[in-house]
């Protein structure tokens, strides 16, 4: 099997990982909370901690590895537009992601600390919510786009 085959791949694979798991995250994330269940939220949220560890942060550290080895077996300038564009809209996910992961560990443990004491969601849960909500929006979209990108690399055939 010729290595950029491999790699291409890997690279589609690591794409998938973050698009999937972003996308089941806010699914699971935004239902819990929106359920009002702490017993909820806070298993949700948990689970939630290490999916982002174990799936996202490794798709994360492979993407541009395999990004780079790909256009290099392939013989693309990495400062053709679509993969400035794509590298650039990467960026601002990671500086998206960075702050939700933080977010996540709050959120999971304001939501235990509820849970255990039996107390109504704090003020500030509602507010890491409303953050890792907003943050959430350009990382989704930006994921989207970066597949279109790798998709139709204009002026670029694959076959």
């Amino acid at each position: 099997m010729e290595i950029d085959l491999v790699l291409k791949f890997v690279h589609i694979l690591g794409a998938s990982v973050l698009f999937g798991t972003g996308a089941g995250i806010a699914f699971f994330m935004f239902w819990a909370d929106r359920g009002g269940d702490v017993q909820t939220i806070a298993a949700t949220a948990r689970i939630v901690v290490i999916a982002d560890f174990i799936f996202t942060a490794t798709a994360v550290i492979l993407q541009p590895i395999t990004g780079v080895a790909l256009a290099y077996a392939r013989g693309y300038d990495l400062f053709e537009p679509w993969i400035m564009t794509s590298v650039a809209i990467y960026l601002l996910i990671g500086a998206c992601w960075i702050p939700v992961v933080f977010l996540q560990i709050h959120i999971r443990n304001e939501a235990e600390n509820a849970r255990d004491k039996v107390l109504p969601l704090s003020q500030s849960y509602h507010r890491a919510m409303r953050w890792w909500f907003w943050l959430g929006l350009p990382a989704f979209f930006g994921t989207l786009v970066i597949f279109w990108l790798m998709i139709t690399r204009p002026m670029i055939d694959l076959g």
